[in-house]
């Protein structure tokens, strides 16, 4: 999922729920039961959803094993923190010389 995300990345995910083309999911392949991918949905298809990485480079995704079973959606990327700024602590404000 490079750039998207990086190996090491904490994802919060709620399982079930609704899914739209363009959630970044974590779903299974029936040929690899035991393996849990990070995959953004592109479309549901027959037994399930057509996903994909975001780096159009690397294998493994429904191009490959097939259509997939989505286990839950990604709501948030909680390590490493997002870089987005964030607001100031509220307090006094500094005098001003």
């Amino acid at each position: 999922m490079v750039p998207t995300l990086r190996s090491g990345d904490a994802l919060l995910a709620r399982r079930g729920g609704r899914v739209r083309a363009g959630d970044v999911v974590i779903a299974t392949f029936a040929d690899r039961p035991g393996l849990l991918v990070v995959k953004r949905a592109v479309r549901e298809s027959g037994g399930g959803w057509h996903v994909a990485g975001d780096n159009p480079y690397a294998a493994g995704d429904s191009t490959v094993h097939g259509p997939a079973e989505v286990v839950g959606r990604v709501v948030l990327r909680y390590w490493p923190r997002p870089r987005w700024p964030l607001p100031a602590a509220p307090g006094p404000s500094p005098p001003l010389d």
